[in-house]
């Protein structure tokens, strides 16, 4: 009962979440990465020694490559710049070497034109649509016996919301790193909000689930325990199991961040913060937000 009790304090807490999040995007916007604005993504380590970010980039204007992206990796750096050719490429090692004071290889190596960059946003975009409509039917389908003291539909809505908190926060913190920090969006990022979409709905849906089970208990054993009681037992008694799973998760993918290889780090950052968005708001914002309608549809 202390969540539901003290919800409004929960509320705000998301609200300065989403609205710094939806601020970042407005204002500053995600950076998109090759796979959606087109062009090279060069991955460069060095054998021995490296040289500074400073003398990178010097030697990339000293090449005439303009609007280049250069970002510090663990072996080398993360060149991002228009789609080059292999002699260009050639002459951005012979460059990097300076005189053969470092001795740079070639990691990986990866060119998108503008065309497939597009196809690239517009197939992110219906993927997160469809994913969504096939969420509300779901819950539709799922939630539609229940009808007292709420209508089916509504248990679809809160999910949605909740689903929009979840992809919102982690959207919103990119584009704060990209704007600062110079991170990219790609497909990965993409697929990472898909992920932490099914995992959000999985952990609301056995909160919602308990409290069908929990609603139905009432009128079979005929108890007057009001929708708000109900629904804080419920919650209670999900609540050290969607903490336990989500930990879990979050220890696998704090590894993977730690340990993976660079080409993955965003995808783990993206999920570290969108599964413990959607952890919260599974426990502290969708049932609670039934609550809520349910008080606002009795006065």
């Amino acid at each position: 009962m202390f969540i539901v009790k003290y919800k409004k304090i929960f509320y705000s807490i998301s609200a300065v979440l989403v609205l710094g999040s939806v601020f970042s995007i407005l204002f500053w916007g995600l950076r998109p990465g090759i796979d959606f604005s087109g062009g090279s993504l060069l991955n460069v380590s060095f054998s021995e020694d490296r040289p500074s970010t400073e003398e990178v980039k010097q030697v990339l204007n000293n090449l005439n490559f303009k609007d280049v992206s250069v970002r510090s990796s663990s072996e080398g750096f993360i060149l991002r710049l228009k789609e080059i050719s292999p002699t260009e490429k050639d002459s951005i090692f012979q460059g990097l070497s300076l005189e053969g004071k470092y001795f740079p290889v070639e990691k990986t190596f990866s060119s998108i034109g503008p065309v497939l960059g597009k196809e690239a946003i517009q197939k992110a975009w219906i993927s997160i649509m469809l994913v969504l409509l096939a969420i509300v039917l779901f819950v539709a389908f799922a939630f539609r016996k229940v009808s007292k003291p709420i209508s089916s539909w509504v248990y679809g809505l809160v999910t949605i919301l909740a689903l929009t908190h979840d992809v919102l926060i982690p959207t919103g913190v990119f584009a704060f790193l990209g704007h600062f920090y110079g991170f990219e969006v790609d497909t990965l990022f993409v697929t990472a909000l898909l992920v932490i979409l099914g995992f959000s709905v999985h952990d609301t849906i056995v909160v919602f689930d308990r409290i069908r089970e929990n609603l139905h208990k009432n009128e079979e054993d005929r108890d007057k325990k009001d929708f708000e009681t109900i629904v804080g037992e419920s919650i209670n008694q999900t609540f050290v199991r969607s903490i336990n799973t989500s930990l879990t998760t979050l220890f696998a993918i704090f590894m993977l961040y730690i340990l993976g290889p660079d080409s993955i780090k965003n995808f783990s950052l993206a999920l570290l913060i969108g599964i413990t968005a959607g952890t919260y708001s599974s426990i502290f914002i969708g049932s609670t937000l039934l609550v809520a309608f349910n008080n606002w549809k009795n006065r």
